[in-house]
C-alpha cells in the first residue's frame, strides 16, 4: 500500500494549514505554537501586573515565529506564523514597557 489512510480526531488537527496536499506536523506545530504563544502574550499584556508573562511568552513567540517563518512550506502555515508573530511582538513591546522581563529584579 503506497500511504495508510489517517483516522480519528487527530488526524484533521493542522491539515486546514497543508495546502499543497502532503503533511508537514513539525511547521504546523510551529504555527500553531506562534499562534498561541503570540495570542497569550497579547492577552496578558492588557494587565499591567502580567507583564512578565506578556514579556517572556511575547519573546518566545517572536523566536518561535521567526523559527516557523524559515522553516513554512506553505501560504497558510506563513498567514498562521505572522499572525502570531504579530500578537507576540505586540505582548513582548507591551510587557516591556510594563516592568519588562525581569520586573525591576536587576534595576
Amino acid at each position: 500500500m503506497a500511504h495508510t489512510a489517517h483516522h480519528g480526531p487527530r488526524a484533521r488537527v493542522g491539515a486546514w494549514l497543508n495546502t499543497d496536499g502532503r503533511p508537514h506536523p513539525v511547521e504546523n506545530r510551529f504555527a500553531t505554537v506562534t499562534l498561541l504563544l503570540g495570542a497569550v502574550a497579547a492577552i496578558t499584556a492588557i494587565f499591567p501586573g502580567l507583564h512578565l508573562v506578556s514579556s517572556w511568552t511575547g519573546l518566545a513567540g517572536i523566536a518561535t515565529g521567526g523559527w516557523a517563518q524559515l522553516i513554512s512550506a506553505t501560504t497558510a502555515q506563513r498567514f498562521v506564523a505572522v499572525i502570531g508573530l504579530g500578537a507576540a511582538a505586540v505582548g513582548f513591546y507591551l510587557g516591556t514597557a510594563n516592568g519588562g522581563l525581569f520586573g525591576g529584579v536587576l534595576g
